[in-house]
């Protein structure tokens, strides 16, 4: 088995991850669980396939997809921090709804694949003296224009929660959001920010599943990727740029099967379909008993806040 050549695919098959990963940070940092991943996510991937397809323009693809995935966290948003509604019922809520609404408006794209012109927009691009590095240097920095995105907004979002100042408001509201409102940060503000933004950041990686790992239109096209994703944001400890490394782990694990096939290596499909799951559960219960069962998230996550309570 070429090492390069499976990193390469370990890089494409976690990008998706990577997305949902750091949207899913984004709303966690100020205080709310949203397990509606999956949901923005499969309707960021129909949205974002539909319009790829109707105007064959990658950037109007891309803002589509981004649309759908915020007003699916938009939603959530008025639930929980204006009406104050359970977190986790109303995420998963969210994600019946985005499976539903998407088998509904994809039905008739079924089958179909994505315009050339699109393809070809998102073609690799080798990055000058970075691609040449032995063995890492073809599997990191000769991919798509969207890896590369991945990997820049993993960087200003580690910026963002550690230098600026609104970032460290955010993180501010996600361990104390009755201390933050005293201190006059607008927190019902900095949440519906913080979630839609992060509920975009799962629309784009549901395109990215639609626009450029298949690319085509399949039902069920996420597979259950956003609850990898819910999964990953505890286990990388809330740290953008540590999900770039958890989300190309996963996504290695779940190409190993076909890998491990290619090379002659016989092995169950069941257990190679069930080994990114295993081991989701395997690095969750190894990260709690790491930090003694205490977790190190925001301290108010999941827990709704009105501010005549304090």
């Amino acid at each position: 088995m070429n090492i390069e050549s499976f990193l390469t695919a370990a890089v494409i098959a976690g990008m998706p991850l990577l997305f949902a990963t750091l949207g899913g940070i984004m709303s966690e940092k100020v205080g709310h669980l949203n397990l509606g991943v999956e949901g923005m996510m499969v309707m960021g991937a129909v949205m974002g396939f539909i319009t790829s397809v109707q105007t064959q323009n990658p950037y109007l693809a891309l803002l589509s997809a981004m649309a759908a995935g915020g007003v699916g966290a938009l939603i959530y948003a008025v639930l929980t921090v204006s009406l104050r509604a359970n977190q986790v019922v109303t995420g998963l809520a969210l994600t019946m709804f985005g499976t539903g609404f998407t088998n509904f408006v994809g039905q008739s794209f079924v089958g179909q694949i994505v315009p050339e012109s699109v393809k070809t927009f998102f073609a690799p691009i080798a990055i000058p003296v970075l691609s040449n590095i032995p063995i890492i240097g073809g599997a990191f920095f000769n991919q798509s224009l969207f890896v590369y995105l991945g990997y820049g907004i993993a960087v200003i979002l580690m910026l963002y929660y550690v230098v600026t100042k609104v970032g460290l408001n955010a993180r501010m509201i996600g361990e104390n959001p009755g201390a933050a409102d005293a201190a006059g940060i607008p927190v019902a503000l900095y949440k519906y920010i913080n979630i839609v933004l992060g509920g975009m950041l799962c629309g784009l990686s549901g395109a990215f599943l639609s626009l450029v790992y298949v690319p085509s239109w399949q039902q069920n096209i996420t597979a259950g990727k956003g609850w990898i994703a819910v999964a990953l944001v505890i286990f990388i400890g809330w740290n953008p740029v540590k999900a770039i490394f958890g989300a190309i782990l996963f996504g290695a694990l779940d190409i190993l099967g076909l890998r491990l096939q290619a090379a002659g290596i016989q092995i169950n499909q069941y257990f190679v379909d069930m080994l990114p799951y295993l081991m989701t559960i395997i690095f969750l219960v190894i990260g709690s008993i790491r930090t003694g069962g205490a977790s190190k998230g925001p301290k108010a996550l999941g827990e709704a806040y009105f501010r005549e309570d304090r």
